[in-house]
């Protein structure tokens, strides 16, 4: 966009949370070269950011507070950039509103400075980066059937670009590229949602994939706060605007609450095309990407041919490796029980042929419909070690084999002397990374390193 550096030249800007996953780096570094005036506050101290800093070393107008936050710094500021995850009643935040500072997240502000570029956002429980890359995969390769319903298109062939919650990827650099007309496709956690709700904005296309308990340690088992957030996807859209949802969804999403066009997908749409990734959940998250892609103009056999060409994701029902006969899947990304138990249901045989490795730190929720999955579906169970194995272990009865390892190459060995050919092995979390690893990124790097070395 034109004149992008205006907005934040010479601006007093504090950014909460710099960390260690790539984001937020990448718009320091953008707030930075546009000539902001940059404080950094962050809980970690310099030696847990030796890496984010390094990165950002050249920069002499960046202030650093680290292993604290102090109040000073939530004062007498232009705006504050907050990270995902901070706390809802975070005292920082607070005063920053107190003393009338506006404060931003990193996709919201990018809609904000950028209101010529439409926005699809796609948020739920479980689904969204899976939705997103469809959506995203389908729209790239047709751009040049386009044709956009809330914006005028000011340019011949408008560009789609891939934003929100990408690992290690800010999306307000994107201002750099994008011009009037563009699309940007963006998955949307519940946190990058608090973003839109403190702008008073929606996507213009939204999608809501599913909602169930998650996060509940965040939102202290409070359902009606979790889904208030997430609820910022549709809540300031306008009538030119489209809500897309699944059948599901309706005991959440009905009709007065929207103020767009709601439109209801089914996955029975999709059945009969040729689609290569697992999962009667994953053809519902097909659904709400083909339903867009029809929203937008593009035709039907166009869809068709992008769908057949896709292998899923990394992370996400992922066929890794047949390793003498077994099949292991990376299903690393599933860090609810719901995520888990879909995976297992995508996989099932009648001989009970699955060998699931979970476990980790909890997130406080049910666990009944879980145990219940792996004790009808499963062989045996190698568990990694956190709070939420303990309470697993404790509060309920696994009627097949389990055992908890040591640490992942451990639990890999163990499942693997468990398995034989024919057997599945699925690496299916269904809780927290936390405890044993710094993120569930860190968790699915290690896991895919030790499955690429067997022989």
């Amino acid at each position: 966009m034109q004149n992008y550096k205006k907005q934040f030249k010479g601006k007093k800007i504090t950014i909460m949370g710099l960390g260690l996953l790539g984001r937020g780096i990448g718009y320091t570094k953008f707030l930075a070269e546009c000539g902001a005036d940059l404080i950094v506050t962050d809980l970690k101290t310099k030696e847990q950011l030796a890496t984010s800093l390094k990165a950002l070393s050249k920069f002499k107008n960046i202030k650093y507070v680290l292993g604290e936050h102090r109040l000073e710094d939530f004062r007498g500021r232009d705006m504050i950039m907050k990270a995902a995850g901070v706390p809802l009643d975070s005292i920082y935040i607070k005063e920053a509103k107190n003393n009338g500072i506006p404060v931003e997240m990193d996709v919201s502000l990018f809609a904000k400075v950028a209101p010529e570029v439409m926005v699809i956002g796609v948020t739920g429980t479980r689904g969204k980066s899976m939705t997103t890359t469809l959506i995203y995969e389908i729209l790239k390769a047709n751009e040049k059937f386009l044709k956009n319903p809330s914006l005028s298109l000011r340019t011949k062939k408008p560009s789609v670009f891939l934003g929100g919650n990408l690992r290690g990827v800010a999306t307000l650099p994107l201002l750099k590229k994008v011009k009037a007309g563009d699309i940007l496709v963006c998955e949307l956690d519940s946190w990058q949602l608090q973003g839109f709700g403190e702008a008073k904005l929606s996507p213009s296309i939204a999608v809501f994939t599913t909602f169930m308990p998650d996060h509940m340690n965040y939102y202290k088992n409070d359902m009606d706060k979790y889904f208030d957030d997430k609820a910022n996807i549709f809540k300031y859209q306008n009538k030119d605007d489209t809500l897309v949802i699944l059948p599901d969804m309706k005991k959440w999403i009905n009709k007065e609450n929207v103020k767009g066009k709601l439109v209801v997908t089914d996955k029975r749409v999709v059945d009969t095309w040729k689609f290569n990734v697992k999962g009667d959940h994953h053809r519902n998250n097909l659904a709400c990407a083909v339903k867009v892609a029809e929203v937008l103009g593009i035709p039907e056999v166009k869809i068709k041919k992008i769908v057949s060409r896709f292998e899923g994701l990394e992370g996400r029902l992922q066929l890794l490796k047949t390793y003498k006969g077994i099949k292991i899947y990376n299903d690393n990304n599933a860090t609810t029980p719901e995520a888990t138990i879909a995976g297992i249901e995508a996989l099932k045989s009648s001989n009970k042929n699955i060998i699931l490795i979970c476990g980790g730190a909890d997130k406080g929720l049910n666990l009944d419909n879980f145990v219940k999955t792996i004790n009808e579906n499963c062989k045996s169970v190698v568990m990694i070690p956190g709070t939420g194995t303990e309470r697993l272990n404790h509060s309920y009865e696994l009627k097949v084999k389990n055992e908890v390892g040591k640490d992942l190459k451990d639990i890999v060995k163990s499942a693997l002397s468990q398995a034989k050919k024919g057997n599945i092995i699925l690496f299916s979390p269904a809780f927290a990374s936390f405890g044993m690893f710094n993120n569930e990124y860190e968790r699915n790097d290690l896991f895919m390193k030790i499955i690429k070395k067997l022989k």
